[in-house]
């Protein structure tokens, strides 16, 4: 650290390292075996009967992006295998989540396999046995009180799962019944070309980015940036990208696989995913991302419609709305956490039923503070940094007002991530080096989020108001005879030229043109001392 005690470069490699000191899985082939999974040797060897005895196996998945992958990473397993399956992915509209005692009666089979989803369904697994199907649940989220009664539950959260590495998306237990199938089987088949995909899943679904998930997305990345898929050749050359970065998971592709499912089908991502050659992938992604604009103007009106009714002296964000857009709530709870830095809960009303989606901040585990209002629930689930619940809108003040009181007793400090701010930075410390510096420890989010920073006593040499609502502040800041560019996103506090300001900022990457320089992107911006 420098005599002023501003952090330099050599101080930020060293705390980013830190982060990553007791990972024990940083090469693929440190990964966890199959069989550490409870139940999977059972469900490949089930699977393998039903092969050689020309048995009828269906899949089940679900309408996000973790699903669609899951839904997609199996059935081109089978097929390439020589097996032919038949998928059903929920409507979120017409089906709801998840497997249901309507989709198993619809199904044509004797097998039934889930992916990203089964692990609460109690009514599903009922309607399996009394039918005389043999439901293999694969699954990655918390462990209910009541589980399903089925053949086999793959889910590395159940108690007695020796498996290490409990934070894992649904795709990756699904590509491990496939390594596990692969095994049963004695087949030659390199599951390495599922790992573009993957990496998508782990960062769409908001698992840990440490260990073994870090590893996977960061090879997964490279297998993305060769474009094997036409998928993936067609979304570069649409948005003219030479080459894909975590951020473009996290701010592209995954909200293009996850907008069909949203407004209309999931059935279209699942479809762009498999297409066979460039023309159809480029033909299914123009319509996908005609979803994904309608999903977007849904959000902003949706968005709009719900900041009358954020609190600012309450800790966390109730909001609710008559028939608002089911498809979209999740995604303006996640603006809405984002805006104001604390949890927010999103429903929608409809026949006197609500259905949330809630995202959480910082430390917060969200689903905890849920569960401990499950005699309103109807019923929930999800993780600690994103949730899912459904309750008699009779009772939505109550939820709410219950919420804001148990989230009134959370310190502040737990609104921020610990790992996130690191410290005052050096300004000379801001240059080319330090972008190298940080691309080195992307993939950035949960567990290890984009590293944040203070800079002190800085002036505003130049400011201007842009973007099409004219919300966002582009800023010039000089300290140490240092001039920075920063960009200040929907800004609630307009800055002017000669004012001193400290701002707690990330720092990115800017190509323009062809020439690239750091940016500063601003997160908190204060009158200076």
């Amino acid at each position: 650290m420098s005599a002023s005690g501003r952090l330099t470069k050599a101080d930020i490699q060293r705390l980013l390292a830190s982060r990553f000191a007791e990972d024990r899985c940083t090469k693929l082939s440190h990964i966890p075996a199959p069989r550490k999974l409870k139940d999977i040797g059972k469900a490949a060897t089930r699977i393998k009967e039903a092969i050689e005895k020309g048995e009828k196996i269906a899949v089940v998945g679900d309408y996000d992006a973790d699903g669609v992958i899951s839904s997609v990473i199996i059935t081109e397993f089978f097929e390439d295998i020589g097996v032919n399956v038949s998928l059903k992915i929920p409507n979120r509209f017409e089906d709801g989540y998840g497997i249901s005692p309507a989709i198993v009666e619809k199904l044509d089979a004797d097998v039934i396999i889930t992916v990203d989803n089964g692990i609460s369904a109690v009514e599903a697994g009922r309607v399996c046995k009394e039918r005389g199907i043999d439901l293999i649940i694969t699954d990655h989220h918390n462990i209910p009180e009541n589980i399903p009664e089925a053949y086999a539950i793959v889910d590395p959260k159940q108690e007695e799962c020796p498996f290490p590495n409990s934070e894992i998306c649904g795709a990756q237990v699904a590509w491990y019944l496939c390594a596990a199938i692969k095994e049963e089987m004695g087949l030659t088949y390199d599951l390495s070309k599922f790992l573009d995909l993957l990496a998508i899943a782990i960062m769409a679904d908001m698992m840990e980015l440490k260990d073994m998930n870090r590893t996977m997305v960061k090879s997964g990345l490279k297998y993305l940036d060769a474009k094997r898929r036409p998928a993936f050749r067609a979304i570069a050359e649409f948005f003219r990208k030479s080459r894909f970065r975590s951020e473009d998971i996290s701010f592209l592709i995954a909200p293009l696989i996850n907008s069909s499912g949203r407004i209309e089908d999931a059935m279209h991502s699942y479809a762009l995913l498999r297409a066979k050659n460039d023309a159809e992938a480029m033909e299914k992604l123009l319509y996908i991302v005609d979803l994904n604009n309608r999903r977007k103007e849904i959000e902003l009106e949706l968005f709009q419609a719900s900041l009358p009714h954020v609190e600012a002296d309450k800790k966390i964000i109730v909001v609710w709305g008559e028939s608002w857009h089911e498809g979209v709530i999740g995604i303006v709870a996640s603006r809405l956490s984002r805006r104001f830095n604390k949890p927010a809960i999103v429903f929608s009303v409809t026949d006197g039923v609500a259905k949330g989606s809630a995202r959480s901040v910082g430390e917060i585990n969200i689903l905890e503070h849920i569960a401990a209002q499950a005699d309103l629930l109807k019923g929930f689930g999800g993780h600690k940094g994103a949730a899912g619940m459904g309750l008699l809108a009779e009772n939505l003040p109550r939820f709410k007002e219950r919420m804001e009181a148990a989230l009134e007793e959370v310190d502040e400090a737990m609104f921020i991530s610990r790992s996130e701010v690191l410290g005052e930075i050096d300004p000379g410390a801001i240059d080319f080096e330090l972008l190298d510096i940080l691309e080195e420890y992307e993939p950035y989010g949960q567990k290890n989020p984009m590293p944040s920073f203070i800079l002190k006593d800085a002036t505003v040499k130049l400011e201007k108001v842009i973007g099409q609502n004219q919300n966002h502040q582009k800023i010039i800041l000089a300290t140490d005879n240092v001039t920075l560019e920063s960009i200040h996103f929907n800004f609630t506090q307009k800055v002017s030229s000669g004012e001193k300001v400290d701002v707690v900022c990330t720092i990115s990457k800017n190509e323009f043109r062809g020439n690239i320089s750091p940016q500063l992107m601003i997160r908190e911006i204060n009158s200076g001392s």
